[in-house]
């Protein structure tokens, strides 16, 4: 019988988008890990299935286990824009609270520096850059994001240019380097793969003495353990990793900045309640939700009241770190 020439048959992989299930912390190597959440993904268009967050024992760190592949985070991010979807964050905030955060933000650095660059990275339609530059007009901004919503953004001349992709790939750092006095990332770095390695690549962009403004969810808030899986950012499929305060200060430190400022009052976004409220009720049948649905109105008005007294608190959702490359 004629051997055949044909390529044997080989199994594909039992799920393509998921890597293997860690058995260690991917910040610092502990084997302590406790499940925290399951959580299905959200939004119709995303492919069903369940995800899970892992929090390390040793030093707070939770993230998504097992992680998206490259070709499973792009799927998600491809079905979450594709179905206009927006984050609650912002759906949460009128235009004239986000504004004010935004001026806010940008006055925490007008009282270190007058830089005369600025890279907003995951700047979106570049909002925030549109905004600070009400408080620093002689500053040029610039924007990175992984999305063509970046270019929009230079269209509309919110920025003076746009880079489409991730900081750390090597067609975009060198042409960035030393670039900037500011670099910025709003509720970034927890979309990322590698936390660090986002980090380095924005201290490389950075001029010496430039600072960097960085704003995050924090996993230690009391919210996120009361809500569990309906706690907003845990965000699953596509928040990977959340950082604690602590955790990331030292590695600021490592990477050789000075901390000059961290803070969780000023970056508490009062959207818990409703946010919950709202994630609860898209699992519940259409004729119920819509009885259901001032049960939102309801929390939001909660969350606003109660916002000065929690923003004090363990129940602050978000943190704020100011750093300087020295």
């Amino acid at each position: 019988m004629p051997t055949s020439h044909l390529t044997p048959y080989t199994e594909p992989p039992a799920d393509p988008y998921h890597e293997p299930r860690r058995a260690n912390c991917p910040w610092c190597g502990g084997k302590r890990l406790r499940t925290r959440v399951r959580s299905a993904a959200r939004g119709r268009r995303l492919a069903p299935g369940a995800y899970t967050v892992d929090r390390c024992r040793d030093c707070g760190h939770a993230f998504q286990n097992p992680r998206l592949t490259p070709e499973g985070l792009a799927f998600h991010h491809l079905a979450f824009y594709a179905g206009h979807l927006e984050d609650f964050a912002d759906r949460a905030l009128s235009d004239r609270a986000v504004r004010r955060r935004h001026l806010a933000a940008a006055r925490t650095v007008l009282a270190l520096a007058e830089p005369e660059s600025w890279l907003d990275v995951g700047t979106g339609h570049a909002r925030f850059p549109e905004t600070a530059r009400e408080v620093f007009p002689y500053t040029s901004f610039d924007g990175l994001d992984a999305t063509p919503r970046v270019e929009q953004a230079l269209r509309a001349g919110r920025i003076e240019e746009a880079h489409v992709g991730d900081l750390t790939n090597p067609w975009i750092l060198p042409r960035l380097y030393a670039r900037y006095d500011v670099v910025s990332m709003f509720h970034h770095l927890e979309y990322t793969p590698d936390p660090r390695a986002e980090l380095r690549a924005a201290l490389t962009v950075l001029r010496p003495g430039g600072h960097l403004l960085l704003e995050l969810p924090d996993p230690r808030s009391v919210f996120g353990l009361l809500l569990g899986r309906w706690w907003l950012p845990y965000g699953q499929p596509r928040h990977l990793h959340l950082l604690p305060l602590g955790n990331l200060c030292r590695e600021l430190e490592v990477l050789g900045c000075t901390i000059l400022a961290k803070d969780r009052r000023p970056a508490h976004i009062p959207y818990d309640l409703s946010a919950a409220v709202s994630l609860f009720l898209a699992r519940v049948p259409r004729p119920l939700r819509a009885l259901l649905s001032p049960l939102v109105s309801a929390a939001s008005a909660l969350d606003h009241a109660l916002a000065p007294v929690l923003r004090r608190t363990p129940f602050a959702n978000a943190y704020r770190i100011i750093a300087r490359r020295t």
